[in-house]
């Protein structure tokens, strides 16, 4: 096990001798966010507002919340109700240090894995840059009729100027009291941060963890939940043939890769289809994929987040798990509401 493994095992069950290692790390990276922050609230470090409203959709957390699939979400929610959404993103994991706005042949070495692959779900206008503010005026430039635009990740890019925030927390950490920061746990901000949020959405949530969310935020107007929806996997080069676990024969075999930054719900997902994953390949979360990465077998499953980054030509054995996010209640209703005014 890797020393980056072995530091998120530490963050999800502490071991006391990495407490006391890390801790004083800890402190000083909590002195360096709180400051920076200060200083963005403060005036003393600049922050551009774009010429339209923005969404900021991120997390107290580093990776791994389920971040991304909320935001393919709200944004297909509002341009359901017609409303012109652009996307921006820093585009982790991308090779070009340049603004890139996405065109249809655009690839992930130019674009980032989860920008592409957010752009290809929902068809939003979507622009990268490390400086976020830059990003969306490329954007605009080329998408003039925007009316707003939803910024994934990006809840400490203070630079950005916001007009509203949406911090979304994993439920698996509701109640706990020995969160810390980095590195040793896996908090980029206090949770005092969410007080000042508009919204908070519970990730791979359910209602008693709702129940137990309301008290241990005290702001039941803010909360809102997510839950994960799982298709049947889909054929990465004919995307209209879908696999069903029981139409494989007994000695056919069954492999799957991910880059993603919490593999296991990749797999235990493919348990709950019913598939029987005899080889399990992890990637670090954003790596890049090639097809001399696959494993050997009859099928093999990746992710969409990893299929962006596969070339059109696949083998016919690979094939792709689709998920989607629910939110609950409508979100979107209250954000045209926002916007609007």
């Amino acid at each position: 096990m890797n020393l980056n493994k072995i530091i998120e095992k530490h963050w999800q069950k502490p071991n006391p001798i990495l407490s006391v290692i890390l801790s004083p790390l800890a402190k000083i990276f909590a002195y360096i966010a709180q400051n920076r922050r200060q200083k963005y609230l403060s005036g003393s470090l600049k922050t551009q507002k774009l010429p339209i409203p923005v969404i900021v959709v991120g997390n107290i957390h580093v990776g791994g919340t389920g971040k991304t699939p909320i935001v393919a979400k709200l944004v297909s929610d509002l341009q359901e109700r017609g409303i012109k959404v652009g996307i921006i993103s820093r585009g982790y994991g991308r090779k070009l240090r340049d603004i890139h706005v996405l065109q249809h042949d655009s690839t992930a070495e130019q674009a980032g894995d989860e920008p592409l692959m957010l752009y290809c779900q929902t068809y939003a206008p979507t622009a990268v840059g490390k400086d976020r503010y830059a990003a969306g005026m490329a954007l605009l430039a080329q998408h003039p009729d925007l009316q707003v635009i939803v910024s994934d990740d990006g809840l400490q890019h203070y630079s950005l100027a916001r007009d509203i925030e949406i911090a979304v927390f994993p439920a698996a950490d509701v109640g706990r009291d020995d969160l810390d920061y980095l590195p040793n746990g896996g908090l980029r901000e206090s949770i005092t941060r969410l007080q000042y949020v508009d919204f908070i959405i519970i990730s791979n949530s359910d209602e008693n963890i709702l129940v137990r969310a309301q008290t241990f935020f005290r702001q039941p107007e803010k909360l809102f939940t997510s839950q994960i929806q799982i298709f049947a996997p889909y054929r990465l080069n004919q995307p209209h043939d879908v696999l069903l676990s029981d139409s494989l024969k007994k000695h056919e075999t069954c492999a799957a890769i991910a880059g993603i930054a919490r593999p296991e719900r990749f797999f235990n997902s493919l348990k709950n289809l019913g598939f029987d994953i005899k080889q399990k390949c992890v990637l670090p979360d954003h790596t890049s994929i090639n097809l001399a990465n696959l494993p050997v077998a009859d099928y093999v499953f990746i992710t969409e987040k990893d299929a962006i980054k596969l070339s059109d030509s696949v083998p016919n054995h690979v094939w792709v798990l689709p998920i989607r996010a629910t939110i609950q209640p409508d979100l979107a209703d209250v954000l045209v509401q926002k916007i609007m005014q």
